[in-house]
């Protein structure tokens, strides 16, 4: 008797008692040269754009379980079990701080983000002049920014220093906040606002304004990217290639079933993602023989890579177009650049 109420509390446990963490997993693969839902994913309008064949994915990470509803003990066991799934601790990826709702939100603002950020770098790959401005996208609750500056100011200049692109800003706050408040000049309605604003320092050592910038575009070609309630930013470089195959004539697959990942900017360099070993099985799962990765992911890529799967490193937009056009006419993907161990 004793023995089966220690079995029943044992399973109680198991199935129904809260855990401190969350599952990730393959998520869902989109196809930029396709529909979603009905929908093209991209829609041209101001430019001629040509039919293509073959496939270019996005891929996706799934969580299983948030701040109200996390995976139970056994959910857990099995996703240990599972080389496709990770067991990932709560606040890693629902910091206490923040709602659902908001990682939510902050999640699809990064997608928005990334979606401009690959229409820039594609346009630009193929000549387009496209001039981009650097503007506040959000002000943080009582950061040194509050109450000077509001979401949609263009930044101008800081401390009499023209402002062209966010690395740039960073790095330019990082080495005059030292010396005492900066001068910041936006434009908003229409007219130039200078604003004396003391950045503080985090404990990374980093001086902040405490607002999130990006870029406002004018764009010569109108292109729409439609991918539904997907969120985040590593969709970025398959979006921009994408762009490019059907502004081209041709097929820059050749007909292939690739697969990829990585965030661009809109100079084209292609950076890191989160999720990618479970990337790699999402593309594996979905047919894809080539998967393109960003180079700064090769350690976690190295020993993950799903059989019948290759993978070709690339850090620039560039490199990945080039890679394709060889793809397409006939080059062994396996002996292009790849992740390897040094």
């Amino acid at each position: 008797m004793g023995f089966l109420a220690l079995f029943t509390a044992c399973l109680f446990a198991l199935v129904f008692l809260p855990t401190p963490y969350v599952i990730e997993k393959p998520g869902p693969v989109f196809d930029v040269l396709g529909k979603n839902e009905g929908q093209n994913v991209i829609t041209i309008d101001g430019a001629s754009s040509y039919p293509t064949t073959g496939r270019l994915d996005v891929l996706t990470v799934s969580v299983a379980g948030n701040r109200e509803n996390t995976p139970s003990w056994l959910e857990l066991g099995w996703a240990w079990l599972d080389p496709s799934q990770a067991i990932v601790p709560l606040d890693v990826i629902y910091p206490a701080n923040v709602t659902t709702k908001q990682a939510e939100a902050e999640s699809s603002a990064m997608m928005e983000e990334s979606q401009q950020d690959a229409i820039a770098a594609a346009l630009t790959k193929l000549g387009y002049d496209v001039p981009w401005h650097v503007y506040v996208s959000e002000v943080s609750k009582a950061s040194p920014s509050s109450g000077k500056l509001v979401a949609a100011d263009f930044i101008l200049k800081i401390n009499d220093v023209d402002i062209k692109d966010i690395d740039q800003m960073r790095a330019l706050i990082n080495e005059a906040a030292p010396a005492g408040p900066l001068t910041v000049t936006v434009l908003r309605g229409g007219k130039n606002i200078a604003e004396e604003i003391t950045a503080t320092k985090n404990t990374d050592g980093k001086y902040r304004l405490g607002i999130l910038a990006g870029y406002k575009y004018d764009f010569p070609v109108k292109i729409k990217l439609e991918l539904g309630d997907v969120g985040g930013p590593s969709g970025g470089m398959m979006f921009a290639l994408g762009i490019i195959d059907r502004l081209t004539p041709g097929q820059l697959t050749g007909g292939k079933h690739i697969a990829g990942t990585g965030t661009i900017d809109p100079a084209g360099n292609v950076g890191p993602i989160g999720g990618i070993r479970h990337k790699l099985f999402g593309a594996a799962n979905a047919g894809a023989t080539i998967f393109l990765a960003p180079e700064s992911n090769c350690d976690e890529v190295i020993g993950h890579v799903p059989s019948g799967l290759v993978v070709v490193k690339v850090k620039t937009l560039s490199e990945a177009k080039t890679s394709l056009e060889k793809i397409s006419t006939g080059t062994n993907p396996a002996t292009l650049p790849t992740c390897s161990v040094k």
